[in-house]
């Protein structure tokens, strides 16, 4: 009878322990949530959050998908992109255009949603695209005074996406990496390239540079911003010499420093002045080009080396840039200097081989020259395309039809007219940018070209108006002056 309760009070020690030690394995799992009373990690969306971005998101936090802790993911916009934390993504870029032909530069917000507001009225000339759409057939605006393409952190609405978890890395971080992990435009990736106009740094100017004894003086408040592009030209109308004096068409030697401090990686040769000062002027000013690492397209030192085009090969973009002189004169066609005269069939063999490697192809021209200037007054007589000589029009839409993507006037001392053309844009003439012309307010203004390219593709020709006076200080027009003299160009387009 004692064996028989001994093993009874054993058993029920045993059983007793079990439940002990289950009631609290059990209790435990319950109050910490874990083992079989487990709650799966909860997946909290934001209000803000996009009818696309939840679609995208609820594709990847299926129902198949456990997580262990649960996530908040929420959105918000910037109109500069903010630091980003490792459960930070930048999600969408999103940037303002209008159309090509708008002589509007900016659009002033001073939040995103305001932006967004302006985008959305039914009057709104202003459309908000994902940066990966944005050709150049369209006008991309500023934000304020920001420009995309020159600071990429500025200039846009970025949609920035935060994920909160306390397992982010371990959980969260897998899943999402693929899809919010993306390559976006980048100083270092981004091309950018600014054509410029005449440049004549010779007769008043000479006279100028004895007065002020620096040549930086002609740069001073224009070489900060075109030296801050990859590639900047100017089409050089005047060689170094000697005999450079307030009456001729010859550079002081002295005003090299006056294209180097704008940054001048390009020097256009095909004017029709550049042997004024003689052959031996044009041949060393080649030489001095050369030596300060300045690249020479469209002339040279003789018919051979005029005719060479320039390859430009840089972040992933491949340019070929060809330049001739179809004009009154300065052309080269043997062992002498001077600018590459256009040939037709030479033309539509080196623009072919270009096209044929995936070149994108620029062609500039020096063409024949408007002259109906009105001293002190506006007049727009040279705005206009065809208001020089020859059927300028019909010349220029012609390289676009043979192949060429942008075809750029350099010989027009006034700026003209600019079109979409084809599959291209054409700017009929630049004007001046560093000249002795400021009696006639015409000759006074020059557009800069501001081309930015992108794995081989132009994004934007963004055209920023500059002007100088009797001071000969080449400077930016300000924006009301700018928006007046887009307008009026663009009234005369054909």
């Amino acid at each position: 009878m004692g064996q028989r309760n001994r093993k009874r009070n054993y058993l029920t020690g045993i059983i007793l322990f079990i439940f002990a030690f289950a009631i609290v394995f059990f209790g435990v799992q319950f109050i910490t949530k874990t083992g079989l009373f487990k709650i799966p990690g909860v997946v909290y969306y934001g209000e803000e959050l996009s009818e696309a971005e939840l679609t995208l998101l609820q594709s990847i936090f299926t129902e198949e998908v456990e997580l262990d802790k649960d996530v908040a993911i929420s959105a918000n916009d910037y109109l500069e992109l903010p630091e980003l934390n490792e459960n930070d993504f930048l999600f969408s870029v999103l940037v303002p255009v209008t159309d090509y032909y708008s002589a509007e530069t900016y659009v002033a917000a001073s939040s995103p949603s305001e932006l967004l507001l302006k985008a959305a009225a039914e009057d709104s000339s202003i459309n908000l695209i994902n940066v990966d759409e944005l050709n150049f057939k369209q006008k991309l605006l500023s934000i304020n005074d920001d420009y995309y393409l020159n600071s990429f952190n500025s200039g846009a609405i970025f949609r920035i996406i935060t994920f909160e978890s306390e397992k982010f890395d371990e959980e969260i971080r897998p899943l999402i990496e693929q899809a919010f992990t993306k390559t976006y435009l980048t100083k270092d990736t981004t091309l950018s390239f600014a054509q410029t106009g005449v440049t004549a740094l010779s007769r008043g100017m000479n006279a100028k540079l004895y007065e002020v004894g620096d040549a930086n003086y002609f740069a001073a408040e224009i070489k900060d911003y075109l030296s801050s592009f990859d590639l900047t030209h100017t089409s050089n109308e005047s060689s170094f010499s000697d005999y450079a004096g307030p009456n001729n068409i010859c550079s002081d030697r002295r005003f090299i420093d006056t294209l180097t401090a704008i940054g001048l990686d390009i020097v256009e040769l095909t004017g029709n002045h550049n042997q004024d000062c003689g052959d031996e002027a044009a041949i060393e000013s080649v030489d001095i080009y050369n030596e300060k690492g300045i690249k020479v397209v469209g002339g040279g030192k003789t018919a051979k080396e005029a005719k060479t085009p320039l390859n430009i090969n840089q972040k992933g973009n491949n340019i070929a840039f060809l330049a001739y002189n179809l004009s009154t004169g300065g052309a080269t066609l043997d062992d002498t200097p001077g600018a590459n005269q256009y040939d037709e069939e030479n033309a539509v063999e080196e623009i072919t081989d270009a096209k044929s490697r995936g070149d994108f192809v620029i062609v500039d021209i020096q063409y024949y020259e408007c002259s109906t200037y009105v001293a002190f007054e506006e007049d727009t007589t040279c705005d206009y395309a065809n208001s020089s000589a020859g059927d300028q029009i019909g010349f220029f839409r012609h390289l676009i039809d043979i192949g060429a993507d942008i075809v750029v006037g350099t010989s027009a001392h006034q700026p003209q007219t600019f079109e979409l053309y084809g599959n291209g844009a054409i700017y009929y003439g630049l004007g001046n940018l560093f000249f002795d012309q400021y009696w006639w307010p015409g000759t006074t203004r020059s557009l800069v070209l501001e081309h930015y390219f992108y794995n081989g593709k132009l994004l934007q020709t963004k055209i920023v108006p500059t002007v100088y006076d009797g001071t000969m200080q080449t400077r930016v027009l300000d924006k009301e002056s700018s928006t007046w003299f887009l307008q009026r160009l663009i009234s005369e387009r054909p």
